[in-house]
């Protein structure tokens, strides 16, 4: 009986495991796109990323651009610029100063953490959409 209560224990909490954040597919303004990305800090364009708290902006990747950020030469950030919490649209992508990323337009002012990707106010709201950011060796690999 003991072993059946551990099995059952065991295989609830593999189920509940998940990459995923349920909350970031059930945002009705932001697709998923295809992002697959391999960053090489021996480059000029991501060296920035070789010092911890600094970030940089890749363009043209995901829905309005990706952010990466250095925690400490071991753990990075990714997310998305397009603000989780309205529609795309011409002011939506996002703009840093920091560790925070504010949403121009006047309609709101939203502004989220980087490093968590939670709005820095109101946790009820959607946080930034994440990306996965893993570095092996010289390489950071920005996916999902």
């Amino acid at each position: 009986m003991k072993n059946n209560s551990l099995a059952f224990l065991l295989a609830i909490v593999l189920i509940s495991c998940s990459k995923n954040d349920t909350i970031n597919r059930n945002n009705p303004f932001l697709i998923n796109p295809l992002v697959d990305l391999q960053l090489n800090l021996s480059l000029p364009e991501f060296n920035q990323l070789n010092f911890p708290g600094s970030s940089i902006i890749i363009n043209a990747q995901g829905i309005k651009g990706i952010v990466v950020y250095n925690i400490d030469n071991t753990q990075y950030t990714a997310f998305e610029l397009s603000d989780p919490n309205h529609a795309p649209n011409d002011c939506s992508r996002m703009e840093i100063s920091g560790i925070e990323a504010s949403c121009p337009c006047t309609t709101d002012s939203n502004t989220y953490n980087i490093i968590t990707g939670q709005h820095r106010v109101d946790p009820n709201l959607f946080p930034m959409q994440r990306y996965n950011a893993v570095r092996t060796g010289n390489v950071i690999r920005i996916s999902n």
